[in-house]
Formats: C-alpha cells, structure tokens, sequence
C-alpha cells in the first residue's frame, strides 16, 4: 500500500501483530536466540541493508500485560494567548510555490532574559524564503506582573536586530560567559548568535554574529543546543541541518499528489547533510566559535554509499553512557536516527544502528521530528526512555533501554503509545510531569504538513489536537495511557502544531505549556491539571555555565527516586526552562536531593526540601 507522501508502505498493523506472535513464540527459547533472530530480521528486511555490531545488540524484554486505561483523571489546560497579551502570529512564507521550509518550523523558549525570576516567552518567525531584507525573526514577549498582580506579558518592541532569512529553531545559553542568556537562531539562510544586553529594566540584544566568527554559510539548520561537550567548562554549540535545499532543488524534486498537484512532501529528493559543532574558544583575548564538526567525527556517513545521510529535525543531548560527559541523539526524516558518544574531550563516534535507535521495531527508518528523553524508576535500576515523533500512520516511538541492558528497542507498543499516535504526524513531544504526581507523562503536538491531505486520505486532517500520554506506575501497568481529549481543556483545540515548550509561566508552581503552529497563532496553555505541589530547582553554576546546563538531578521522596535533568533542548526546535521539577503527589517534601553538576562534582542536599522555588549553587 501507498502512503499520502507517494512511498510505499508495509501493513504496519500486520507487522505489530506479526511481531507480538513472534515475541510470545520467542520467549521459550532465551534471551540469547531472542537477539539472534530480531538482528537475522533486521539485516534481511526488503530493500534495506543494515550493518550490526552483533556483540552489541542485546535481547529486550518485551511486556504483553496491558496496563488499565486513563479514565479518571484530568489534565485540564486553558489557553490563556489572549488574556496574558500574547499576538504573535508566525509567518510561514508560503506564497503558493508549495517550498519545503514553509511547513516544518518553527520553535519557541521559554527563558528568563533579564534575570527577574519570570520567564519570557521567545518566539522563532518564519518569513518569506523570497526576500533577503533583514526582517523581524525574534519576537520576545516580557513577563509581567499587571496592576492587579496577575500574569501579563508585553510584546518587546525593538529588542533584537532586524535579521535576512527564515526562521527555525532556538538555542538558549551563556556563549560569552556574563552571566546572561544568550540565544542562537537556526536559519533557512545564515544563523545568527544575538548577545544579551537585557537589565532588568529593558531586553535588549545585539547581533554577535561576526564577532564570534560565524559562517555566513546559507544552509538550513534545524535543531541547536548549548552544552559543554569538550569539558572545557564553557558552553559549546551543537547543531542539526535538514537537507541540501535551495528553491531551484524543491522544483526539481517536485513532489506532487494525486488530486492535488504540487504538494509539501518527503525530503527523500533532497541530499543528506552534515551536523555541525561549534567550540567555544578563546584564542588572543578574544571568544569565538570554531566549527570542528567534521573534524571531530560528528558525521553519519551511509554504509553504502559513504555520502552524508542525515536529515535532522531533532536533537537530545544526554549523557548515554554514564561516563560524565555530553553525547547526542538526531531524530532524522526518512533516514537512520543518530547517536554521538562523546569521548570527554568533545570528539564523537556514530552508534546509532549499534544500540538500536536508528530504526523502528519493524527495522525501518521513520519520518522522525521532535525527540525527548528521560528516566524512569525500575527494579534494580534506571530505565532510559527515547520518545521520537513521526509522520501519519507511523507511530511514535518509544526506545526503552531497561536496567541492565545496554542497547534500546522500540516498545512504543508494549508501552501504550502505538495505536494512539499512529494516525497523528508528531513535531514537538516532551516529558514532564503535568499533573505532579512525580511521574513524567508525554504530551505530542501534532499537525500535518499538506493542508488539502483530507482530499487524499480521509482519515487524515490538517490540523491536529494534541495528545497526553498519563505515565503509569509500576504497581498499575507499565508505559503510557492516553488522556481523553475531553478531559485536557484547550490542549485538544485542533492546531498545525510544530514547537512545544514547557515552563512554569506563572509561578504556580506546575508546568505550562506553549505550542506553536507552523503559521498563526501559538497556544499558551495555563496549567488546571494538578492538586499536588512540586519541588522547583534553579542552579547556580560556575562562570561559562551559570545555569548548570547537563546536571542531573535526583530526588529522594520515600522509597521514589525520581530524576531530571537542566537540558532546554528537547522537543522540537525549542527550548524548555532550564529548572528541574520534581512533583511531589501526597508527600510533602523531598528527603534528599544530588546535584551533579556539568563537571562530575557532586552536591548532596539533605532534606526536608518543601515545596516551593529553591536556587543551589556550586
């Protein structure tokens, strides 16, 4: 069968069935003929060849039990765009040409810029890819206090340099070691870097561009994030780039479909591209940013053709490996995904078919977006979550790698995800604990690319609620329940979703959301959901990264250890507020708290620690 992008398709629903039986007729036989023959069927996939380091892979443990069904619980969301003063309305540039880039951006942070303790909203525009005058592609709303102390945000007029290109995505950290936040924009044109010049009286920012050495490469970026990769204790800039794009390529390729003509569609007609890092560097007295992306062996070369393959969309930096330092997973569109290991000294190896995310439990590349990680709580350790968005009629997926176990496999099934997203097309995704019961649910936004694909596939629909996925304790199933629509507020208004963010935007405690579309206005989503109180943390780190970005924090509440991280990339182009929250449900205080910071040191924090808003430094 044919999908709306024109490709052919295997009956995804056969092969999870196919697999199931399999899995249950498997499991007599041992964990060590479970790994031969999921690895024998990966390399003989149709169409596909795959190159395993057989030693690596190991067998999963695959879960049957259903767990019970979300249906008491509400998480009930209120779009408060209007009332808080939020206009902005993104620009996609479509004027009819159907152009790739006009459908996949583009982001939002959610970040404090002048140092007041309430979080700004930072809004990424898009622009038409046409037109080279400079344009107004950042778009900062302050936040406020009105008279009567409720929240209120104003729109910052003049606040960052006018600047040429189409918008993408944010990145959000100190580059020049103040103390401020800096931002870096992900262009369809030249990145820019925007110096923090904001007091807490006035934001305002400067372009930084030439002065810290940035090419006036005209590429496409997508996904950026900060982070210290070469253990230098400054913060060094990581990138993804989409395709090799340019509007006389998109007309060649000329994606069409039945009944509709030239549509938005797969960037299988597009060449692979390579991503980029960015060291900070100090070199005669003066800081710029060095790009040693290739030199330092963050490519993913195709086995067969030695060519660049990725397409990068999404991007999670984490620490994989346990051994201190920051390495990297690319959520690509129609290719393998991606996994850096970072040596400590910011120079990297590509693993990602080695551990298992570079394909799906079917052994196939997926139209992967947004990507988010986290840890989850299991009998005798830790397991680590990999959620990635894809296109229609694929469903998310969820790469579980369980206690023990070195390697991931996708048990977005097992764990309660595949049916629920399959007929969505997911951006932005995130963990977090919406409802601060201290575990962490996924939220999806969701939207699909072609806004006449009702004509095509009737199934489908241009704009799409988003969903919440309820985590589930241990004691009542394993994975995620889907919330009902109905119960989730203004979070189900149908809406061509793309960037998704969390942050506590007004103080209360709980984490709100926005989500942005591709073009019109954002959802800001107050936060109804929660009876409980939560733990909020803010660090204070070190000169070159003041806000700790890469420590991992874990909490103590009784017998529950629960982990977060200071990492704003995640999701989709955007970035989250670098605080970790950690939901309290009935207790009433964390017994203890272990920060360790960038560096490896370790603080301990002994309890109790009540809720509220709590700020630990080095």
């Amino acid at each position: 069968m044919t999908d709306e992008r024109g490709e052919q398709q295997p009956d995804r629903d056969a092969i999870i069935g196919v697999v199931f039986r399999r899995s249950i007729w498997i499991g007599g036989l041992g964990a060590a003929a479970i790994g031969g023959i999921l690895l024998t069927r990966s390399l003989l996939a149709p169409g596909s060849s795959r190159t395993v380091d057989e030693s690596i892979v190991e067998a999963p443990r695959i879960d049957l039990e259903p767990a019970p069904e979300v249906t008491d619980v509400a998480m009930a969301f209120t779009d408060m765009a209007d009332a808080w003063g939020v206009d902005f309305e993104r620009d996609d540039g479509a004027r009819g040409e159907k152009l790739l880039p006009e459908t996949v951006g583009g982001g939002v942070a959610i970040v404090d810029l002048n140092g007041d303790g309430r979080p700004e909203l930072v809004f990424i525009d898009g622009g038409d890819l046409a037109d080279t005058t400079p344009g107004e592609r950042v778009v900062i709303y302050a936040n406020r206090l009105d008279a009567s102390g409720e929240t209120t945000f104003d729109r910052v007029e003049d606040a960052v340099p006018l600047i040429p290109g189409h918008g993408m995505g944010i990145a959000a950290g100190d580059v020049d070691g103040d103390r401020d936040v800096d931002l870096y924009i992900s262009m369809v044109g030249r990145d820019r870097l925007l110096l923090n010049e904001s007091n807490n009286d006035q934001i305002r920012f400067r372009d930084g561009s030439d002065e810290f050495g940035l090419s006036d490469d005209e590429s496409w970026s997508t996904a950026v994030g900060f982070g210290d990769f070469d253990g230098d204790s400054d913060l060094d800039l990581v990138g993804l780039r989409y395709v090799d794009w340019s509007p006389d390529i998109d007309a060649a390729v000329d994606f069409r479909l039945d009944g509709i003509g030239r549509a938005y569609g797969p960037p299988t007609g597009f060449a692979g591209t390579r991503p980029f890092l960015l060291l900070n560097d100090m070199t005669e007295g003066r800081r710029r940013l060095v790009e040693v992306g290739g030199e330092r062996g963050l490519t993913q070369l195709n086995p067969e053709t030695d060519s660049d393959e990725g397409k990068g969309l999404g991007l999670a930096i984490i620490d994989l490996d346990d051994d201190g330092d920051l390495d990297l997973i690319g959520a690509n569109d129609t290719t393998p995904n991606a996994v850096w290991f970072n040596d400590g000294t910011g120079n990297f190896e590509e693993r990602g078919r080695r551990v298992g995310v570079a394909f799906d439990r079917s052994g196939s590349a997926t139209g992967a977006m947004g990507i988010d990680v986290a840890n989850r709580a299991a009998r005798g350790g830790v397991d680590l979550l990999v959620a990635i968005g894809n296109f229609a009629n694929e469903p998310s997926s969820l790469f579980v790698r369980r206690a023990g176990e070195s390697a991931f496999f996708d048990d977005a099934a097992g764990e309660g995800l595949s049916g629920p997203s399959r007929r969505s097309l997911t951006f932005g995704l995130l963990f977090t604990d919406l409802d601060l019961d201290g575990i962490e649910d996924l939220v999806q936004a969701n939207g699909h690319l072609e806004e006449e694909i009702q004509r095509v596939q009737s199934s489908q629909r241009y704009r799409q609620a988003a969903q919440v996925f309820r985590g589930i304790t241990s004691a009542e199933g394993v994975g995620f329940r889907e919330v009902p629509a109905d119960a989730t507020g203004d979070l189900a208004r149908p809406v061509v979703g793309r960037g998704l963010a969390s942050g506590d935007l007004d103080l209360d405690g709980d984490l709100d959301l926005v989500i942005t579309q591709v073009a019109g206005p954002p959802l800001v989503l107050r936060n109804d959901a929660s009876g409980f109180e939560s733990v909020q943390v803010r660090l204070d780190g070190p000169d070159g990264n003041p806000r700790g970005i890469g420590a991992v924090l874990t909490a103590t509440v009784g017998d529950r250890r629960m982990i977060r991280r200071i990492m704003p990339t995640r999701s989709y182009l955007s970035q989250v507020e670098p605080v970790a929250v950690f939901g309290l449900g009935n207790a009433k205080a964390i017994d203890r708290l272990e920060i360790r910071w960038p560096d490896g040191e370790i603080t301990s924090v002994e309890g109790p620690i009540e809720s509220g808003r709590h700020r630990f430094a080095r």
